[in-house]
């Protein structure tokens, strides 16, 4: 019997100069920057419901409130990782289309008011027609809310969010249509809210999935991940209680606080996972070798 031979190659080590990675890591803190992705995807979503209620003559208040509500809490937590208030309003002061950032600075400053304006009339019965522009306004502007920081987290070198550029816009609105639905549903609505909330967990999973599948290696981070995991688990038992229970009005708010915790969990585990893969070098140079090889022309002659 002959014995395998012994690899004399070493395994790689993918490593930089003088030990330093070599990406600069996100210097995005949880949980002020995990907090804003979210929150401001169920203020965006929580728009769109709160319009179709009130367009449906159903009692839009709750999503009203929860918009103002989300997105001036996202506004807290982005200002306060950014440090200091006059930083967010220095973004106001051009107009770069070429910049996630600066176009988003824009749609929450335009947002942000609106939603604020269709809250207030709700709560307190005046102006409803102010209110019912607001409210339209907002909507417009809502999806824009949920999907604009898909493109700024892709927008950057970190191999977990730029290699998922092209699904993570319908994951972040998939998720965002799944937390807002499931507050609806957490305050007894079994009728549109549930239906909203299902069909955003359906998207987001399916897109999830359709991610990971295509980045290949650089989906490990995902993959390893106990926020994506959770979320997982969250968000498929809460579609799946929906659906069951939904006669059930116990059964319809314990769906819908798992779907909000699960949408929750997706935000930190993709912040997380963005974090992993910079500070690891294997997701920047396998990538770019194998770019390089498909890139390079067959010079082997027969």
């Amino acid at each position: 019997m002959g014995r395998a031979e012994r690899s004399m190659v070493p395994d790689t080590e993918f490593i930089s100069y003088y030990g330093k990675p070599i990406l600069n890591g996100p210097v995005w803190r949880a949980p002020d920057i995990p907090g804003y992705l979210f929150l401001g995807g169920l203020a965006g979503a929580s728009s769109l419901l709160a319009a179709g209620a009130q367009a449906t003559g159903r009692n839009s208040t709750v999503a009203k409130t929860v918009a103002f509500g989300g997105i001036s809490l996202s506004l807290v937590a982005l200002v306060h990782d950014l440090g200091r208030p006059e930083r967010f309003v220095n973004m106001l002061r051009v107009f770069k289309p070429s910049s996630p950032m600066n176009v988003g600075s824009w749609i929450l400053a335009g947002y942000g008011p609106l939603a604020g304006a269709a809250a207030a009339s709700a709560l307190t019965g005046r102006l409803p027609r102010i209110g019912t522009l607001a409210t339209a306004g907002a909507a417009v502007l809502g999806p824009a809310v949920a999907a604009y920081t898909a493109a700024l987290v892709s927008d950057t070198a970190v191999p977990a969010w730029h290699d998922g550029f092209r699904e993570m816009p319908y994951v972040f609105v998939g998720s965002a249509a799944s937390a807002a639905g499931g507050v609806g549903m957490i305050a007894g609505d079994n009728g549109p809210s549930l239906r909203f909330a299902v069909l955003g967990a359906g998207l987001e999973q399916v897109m999830v999935r359709r991610m990971r599948r295509r980045m290949g290696m650089v989906a490990e981070p995902y993959r390893t991940s106990r926020y994506m995991k959770a979320a997982e688990v969250l968000t498929v038992a809460g579609a799946v209680g929906a659906v069951l229970g939904r006669r059930s009005g116990v059964l319809t708010r314990l769906s819908g606080a798992a779907l909000v915790a699960g949408s929750a969990l997706l935000r930190w585990g993709v912040f997380h996972a963005g974090k992993a893969s910079a500070a690891d070098p294997k997701y920047t140079v396998v990538p770019q070798r194998e770019r390089l090889d498909r890139q390079q022309p067959n010079t082997t002659q027969g």
